[in-house]
């Protein structure tokens, strides 16, 4: 399951995976899902604040997907061990899978930021290639909690001191292996193929955590109803 070179599109077929999940037991794979569609969103590890919030959001709109018939499913970049506990005390009615190694992310082409060297005189490329300087002077403040926009990491720091969330061991290790991993939406229609996408900050640092709104996802997947209904 290799890394696309851009992310997946309207009309093209969703990549085969098969995920454990976190919040029953047992393994979810796109043929399991076959002949339903689905929301799916690839999100960082726990670690991240913005996405265990987006994780929230989705729980909120599951239940407005489920009658839609649009199953919901969120994939963390975590252990499954490590989601299991955490969500035992936070359950959710989206569908949460594991990936530490972020391969769905990558098959599904959600980018990864990568730091090119000091003195490197390859040109950035956001989102793929960036400077250590031009991520640091990113400002971010996506859904206002903070006092001002600050750079992307403290407002982790912040936020997670704020929610009372201690990274672990497991937090710690994918934070500096797939920190920079972004994050990914796409609903996926009942024969398999992308209706519709959306992938964080594709227009730069400064809008990093910035995800779809729970109005956002209902129209696409009310567009994507529309679609089927005879």
């Amino acid at each position: 399951m290799g890394d696309r070179k851009r992310p997946l599109q309207t009309g093209e077929p969703a990549p085969s995976f098969v995920l454990p999940a976190a919040n029953f037991e047992g393994m979810v794979s796109l043929a399991s899902l076959r002949g339903r569609p689905f929301l799916i969103g690839f999100f960082r590890g726990l670690h991240c604040p913005f996405c265990r919030r987006q994780v929230e959001q989705l729980a909120g709109v599951q239940p407005a997907l489920l009658t839609a018939g649009i199953e919901t499913l969120a994939v963390i970049n975590t252990p499954v061990e490590r989601a299991r506990l955490y969500f035992r005390h936070r359950p959710t009615p989206v569908v949460l899978l594991c990936d530490p190694d972020c391969s769905t992310h990558g098959a599904f082409g959600v980018p990864r930021v990568e730091f090119l060297p000091d003195g490197s005189s390859e040109r950035p490329e956001w989102p793929h290639r960036t400077t250590v300087a031009q991520f640091e002077a990113a400002r971010i403040n996506p859904a206002g909690e903070l006092a001002e926009p600050v750079p992307p990491m403290e407002a982790n720091v912040v936020l997670n001191a704020r929610d009372g969330f201690e990274l672990d061991e497991a937090d710690n290790a994918i934070l500096a292996k797939h920190g920079t991993q972004l994050v990914g939406h796409f609903l996926v229609d009942a024969a398999g193929l992308i209706s519709w996408a959306q992938i964080e900050a594709t227009d730069g640092p400064n809008n990093l955590c910035i995800f779809p709104t729970a109005a956002q996802i209902l129209a696409a997947a009310d567009s994507l109803g529309r679609q089927t209904r005879p």
